[in-house]
């Protein structure tokens, strides 16, 4: 996993708890980077994550999701009118 620090310095326990904290909150997501910026008393996280295997994005107002079944009705009829625009 590739660490980058910036703003200042951090022990190896500081760092170690924050990749924990992220492998807690991103449970099975793969984590291969992080980016720690300190600023002061506060610190910014960036994980950076393994190329997963996308297969399907919807569309729906605006905003996207992984499967059609969690649309609501009204969505889903909306969906199922919708012209396709087939990427060859």
């Amino acid at each position: 996993m590739k660490i980058n620090v910036s703003g200042g310095e951090l022990s190896r326990k500081e760092i170690d708890e924050y990749i924990a904290y992220g492998q807690k909150k991103y449970a099975g997501r793969q984590i291969n980077g992080l980016d720690i910026t300190i600023d002061g008393e506060f610190v910014d996280l960036k994980f950076h994550f393994a190329d997963m295997d996308f297969q399907h994005a919807y569309r729906s107002a605006d905003y996207l999701v992984k499967d059609i079944e969690i649309m609501n009705d009204a969505k889903k009829s909306e969906f199922s009118q919708k012209e396709r625009h087939w990427v060859k």
